[in-house]
Parts: structure tokens; C-alpha cells; sequence
């Protein structure tokens, strides 16, 4: 190659020489030889570029535009390739008997003895089960995943049930993420809102725990599970989220728990996605609203809760979140549930700092605490309570979030601090305040509660 580009690049010379020599006897001006020149010297430098470099002719393509909304018969050609292909890649997953079968092989290539109750297995029986099991779960029975098993057997065994559990795991986790992405309208790894209210729609029927729901709710539901979702994965507003985010988060499991028919009343209450926790929610929101226009006014939802949520920071709710003619709808509502339920989640607190950053700066200075503080010491005064110094309060937030710049509270500061439910609790709500001003009282009647109710057994 570079004998080739030496030879081509002694003509292009040769040429040029030879050119300039007959310039000599030219009788043009050297304004026409120097475009003469200049037009030549470009044809031979391209001719020898285009001949070092044609490797891009042979770059494969990789890029196909997304058709267009009119574009129906290319839409529709789309859909069906993504269809056979999600049904091939399905086809590839070990189905309920070939993990029936895989379990029989592993229990029966176990080596002793035992660990406790596990059954163990050593490399070489591991291999001659991978050997055995099939083209199915060659992937599975790499040293890598072996390495990643071994613990402290003096053996050098694995136990047999984390390994199949972890091949369950593998399995659930490319069903479900081939399940959802039949939802993936634009077939880019990511659902939109009515591509996720259209998946858990017809998921409902296949989880027991939800059969006592009427079908007048589902469209209520569906819309309270679906706002965990967009609430914490899609912070920035985008109106999608990643499919591997929704897999990599614990809201799945958490609502693929209700298949379970025998899910514990404690598990139910605490799980958001349950029949119980979404009539908890929506029934609350219609208790607010008492003109039982289907909206909330501010009025209505200063009795959210304990009802001691400042008026300061309804202003900023109004203010900041979507509303219509001034008041506001279940989803948005749900965002604010969710915001408040959940204040040591970052995206709650992103939520709530966007509402005590005022003027939008991105921190919060000491005229912002005392702002809403103000609040507070107002209610307190209403219930007859003596107010506490704002300076007290503001030296023990500052001390609490050990902010970079000491003057400062930004929203990273908050999160990293881990104190954040407490701060904003502190500013938003008497309920909150009194019970961190109380917090030592109150810790010490659980004690004495505790020791009463250990004197009566």
C-alpha cells in the first residue's frame, strides 16, 4: 500500500514538473497559470485521496429512519418484524419443563456433603450438567457466573439452589423485558404513558390480588400505578422511560407480588400497587373533594393528612404543579402523595425543593428557610404553642445537612445528607416540626412503652 501511494505520488510530481516547465513558454498571465495550477493540483490530490481512502464505500448502513405517521403499510411492516422477533427471542427461553429438567440434573449431580440444608455442587459437575442440559443453558454454565456464586465453601462448591435461582432470575427478567417491549410502540427500548396503562390494563386479570377490583376502577388504578412509574423514573418530565429502568427498579416485583394468593394483610398495605393501598388513595381524594367536582382547590387539600401542611406551601403547590382553572386533577394529586409519602426518595425531594426554591436559583438561602418558616410560627401561635427562634431552627437545619457552601442548602446537599425528610418536613409542616421537636420525648414514651409491655409478659 505505501509502495503504491509513493509511485501515485511521484506522477502527481512528475505531472506538475512537467506543467510548470511548459509554463515557462506560456504567454498567459500568472494569474491564469496559478488557476491552472491550483485546478490541477486539486484534481490529482483528490484522485489520490479518493484512491487511499475508499473504505467508507464499505461501511454497512446503520441507521433507518422511524416511519412516518402516514407511512401505514411501512408502520405495520414494523410492528409484525419486531413481533417475530420478540417471539423468537421468547422461543429461546427455557419453558417450565426444561427447568423442571434442569433442577433433576443439578439435584442429581450433587456432591456431599451437604452445607446445612444445601445441596452443593462442584466445577466439574457443574460442567458435565451444562454438557447435559442443552442448548438452552450453555449460557448459563460459564466460570464466570460459577465465580460469581462461590462464596466460602472449603470445598469450592456452589449451592445448587442460588444457582437455580439466579437461573429463574435470568429467565423472569428477558420474559418481562420481552413482555413489555411488545408495549414498545416505537420500538426504541423505551414505554410511554400509554404504552405502560396499556400493559398494566392487561395485566390486572393475571394477578389474583386485584379480583375484587370493579371494572369501573381499573381506569383509576391503572393510573395510580402507573405515576409510581413516570413519579420516580422520569424525573426530567420526558413522558417515557427506558425499559431496563423499569426492570432494574423494585416496582415490578412489587406488582407482580399480587399474583401471590396468599399475600400477608402487612405486605398488601404496604405495597402501592395493591387493591387496598389504591382505594386508600383514591378514597382520600374523594373525601377532599367535597363540591365533588372531580378537582381538588387548595382549601380542599389543606386537609390533606393531619391537616397541618402551611398554607406557604399549598401557595407554592398551586403555583408550581399543572392545574386546571386553579385546581387540581387525580394525577397530579397522586404526584404530591407521592412526593410526601416518600420524602428520603430523591425524586420526593426534588419534588419538594422545587417548591421551596422560590426564585428558582437552585439553592436554598437563609431568606427561603425563614420564608417558610414564618409559617410554621404562625400556626403554632394559632394552636396556642410558644414559637421557636428562627435562628435556632436554622442553625440546626445548616448542622443537619452540613451544606458545601455553608450558606447554601442545594438539592444534592439535601440527598446527601440523608436528612432531607426531616428538613422539609421542619418547613412545610407543624405536624413534622413538632414531631422533630419532640423527638427525644417521644422516643422515650416508646421506651417506657416497651418495658411496660415486657413487666406484663
Amino acid at each position: 500500500m505505501l509502495i503504491m501511494a509513493n509511485d501515485k505520488t511521484a506522477h502527481w510530481k512528475d505531472l506538475l514538473r512537467k506543467r510548470l516547465a511548459s509554463a515557462k513558454q506560456d504567454g498567459r498571465t500568472e494569474e491564469e497559470k496559478k488557476a491552472e495550477e491550483t485546478e490541477l493540483f486539486t484534481k490529482y490530490y483528490s484522485e489520490w485521496k479518493e484512491g487511499e481512502n475508499d473504505s467508507f464505500k464499505h461501511i454497512p448502513r446503520f441507521y433507518y429512519r422511524l416511519p412516518a405517521e402516514d407511512e401505514v403499510l411501512l408502520q405495520k411492516l414494523r410492528e409484525e418484524s419486531r413481533a417475530v422477533f420478540l417471539q423468537r427471542k421468547s422461543r429461546e427461553l427455557l419453558d417450565n419443563e426444561e427447568l423442571q429438567n434442569l433442577w433433576f440434573l443439578l439435584d442429581k449431580h450433587q456432591v456431599p456433603p451437604m452445607t446445612g440444608d444445601e445441596a452443593m455442587i462442584s466445577y466439574e459437575s457443574f460442567l458435565k450438567v451444562g454438557e447435559k442440559a442443552g442448548a438452552k443453558c450453555k449460557l448459563f454454565f460459564t466460570a464466570r457466573v460459577y465465580a460469581k456464586l462461590l462464596h466460602n465453601d472449603p470445598y469450592g462448591r456452589i449451592s445448587i439452589m442460588q444457582f437455580f435461582n439466579y437461573v429463574m432470575r435470568k429467565v423472569w427478567l428477558h420474559q418481562t423485558r420481552i413482555g413489555l417491549s411488545l408495549y414498545d410502540v416505537a420500538g426504541q427500548g423505551y414505554l410511554r404513558e400509554s404504552d405502560l396503562e396499556n400493559y398494566i390494563l392487561e395485566l390486572i386479570p393475571t394477578l389474583p390480588q386485584l379480583d375484587g377490583l370493579e371494572k369501573s376502577f381499573y381506569s383509576f388504578y391503572v393510573c395510580t400505578a402507573v405515576r409510581k412509574f413516570f413519579f420516580f423514573l422520569d424525573p426530567l418530565h420526558t413522558g417515557k422511560i427506558k425499559i431496563q429502568d423499569i426492570l432494574a427498579c423494585s416496582f415490578l416485583d412489587d406488582l407482580l407480588e399480587l399474583r401471590d394468593e396468599e399475600l400477608s394483610k402487612e405486605s398488601q398495605e404496604s405495597n402501592w400497587f395493591s387493591a387496598p393501598s389504591a382505594l386508600r388513595v383514591y378514597g382520600q381524594y374523594l373525601n377532599l373533594d367535597k363540591d365533588h367536582n372531580g378537582m381538588l382547590s387548595k382549601e380542599e387539600l389543606s386537609r390533606y393528612g393531619t391537616g397541618t401542611l402551611t398554607s406557604v406551601f399549598l401557595d407554592r403547590v398551586y403555583q408550581e404543579c399543572l392545574t386546571y382553572d386553579g385546581e387540581m386533577d387525580y394525577k397530579t394529586y397522586l404526584d404530591f402523595v407521592l412526593a410526601l409519602e416518600n420524602r428520603k426518595e430523591p425524586a420526593a425531594l426534588q419534588y419538594i425543593f422545587k417548591l421551596l426554591d422560590m426564585e428558582n436559583k437552585g439553592y436554598l438561602n437563609v431568606f427561603a428557610l425563614n420564608y417558610f418558616f414564618r409559617a410554621i410560627q404562625e400556626q403554632m401561635k394559632i394552636h396556642g404553642q410558644e414559637p421557636v427562634s428562627f435562628q435556632d431552627v436554622k442553625d440546626e437545619i445548616f448542622d443537619m445537612v452540613k451544606p458545601k457552601d455553608p450558606y447554601k442548602i442545594t438539592l444534592q446537599d439535601l440527598v446527601n445528607s440523608s436528612q432531607g425528610d426531616t428538613v422539609t418536613s421542619i418547613l412545610i409542616d407543624l405536624n413534622g416540626f413538632w414531631t422533630y421537636e419532640n423527638r427525644e420525648m417521644l422516643v422515650a414514651n416508646d421506651t417506657d412503652s416497651s418495658t411496660a409491655d415486657l413487666d406484663d409478659t
